[in-house]
């Protein structure tokens, strides 16, 4: 579940809160009851180590990654059976 960012219009409290997508927006400080708005805030995601860019959208992810069948060769879509 995501987690929102709140601040209430009449004491300031800044809050977090962790809804689900389908979930109303909150209207009421749990602070003081006046009415909050929700803030649009910078998110902590980040990618890291290997993965999908460096072996699928990287310059040189060619060279770098070996393309090794785990069939040896007997699924549709093998690089192997296309040589």
């Amino acid at each position: 579940m995501p987690m929102y960012e709140y601040q209430c219009s009449d004491c300031g409290n800044q809050f977090e809160i962790r809804q689900k997508f389908s979930d109303e927006p909150l209207t009421e400080c749990p602070e003081c009851g006046g009415s909050v708005e929700k803030l649009i805030s910078q998110t902590s995601f980040s990618l890291k180590g290997n993965g999908w860019y460096a072996e699928g959208y990287s310059k040189d992810s060619k060279s770098k990654t070996p393309q090794v069948c785990p069939k040896e060769g007997s699924c549709a879509s093998c690089p192997s059976a296309a040589a």
